[in-house]
């Protein structure tokens, strides 16, 4: 994990159109959770399921994980970091959370 980004400068990211480089947001939350609302364009991946899907983020340059309160992105983050099919990528959990 290379550190957290705050909400705001997450959402300048994604709204600046244009540049093709967004991060891949991961909400890690269960899917009822995800369904009721969520970031636009973010990716379900529960933590439960994380180490069995973390193949989904070869490749990746940049990935943003999200989670209600901030604390388990932190964790998906240090995994997803460690992973060597994101050896390259940045990796960053929001800080505070979706909350």
């Amino acid at each position: 994990m290379d550190a957290e980004i705050d909400p705001a400068t997450l959402r300048r990211l994604l709204d600046d159109d244009g540049d093709g480089d967004d991060p891949r947001v991961v909400d890690i939350r269960e899917p009822a959770a995800f369904a009721r609302g969520h970031i636009p364009d973010s990716e379900n991946v529960p933590l439960g399921e994380l180490t069995d899907r973390i193949d989904e983020l070869d490749g990746a340059d940049h990935v943003v994980t999200v989670c209600p309160h901030g604390e388990a992105s932190v964790r998906a983050a240090r995994l997803i970091g460690a992973y060597e099919g994101a050896a390259d990528a940045r990796v960053e959990s929001m800080a505070g959370g979706l909350a």
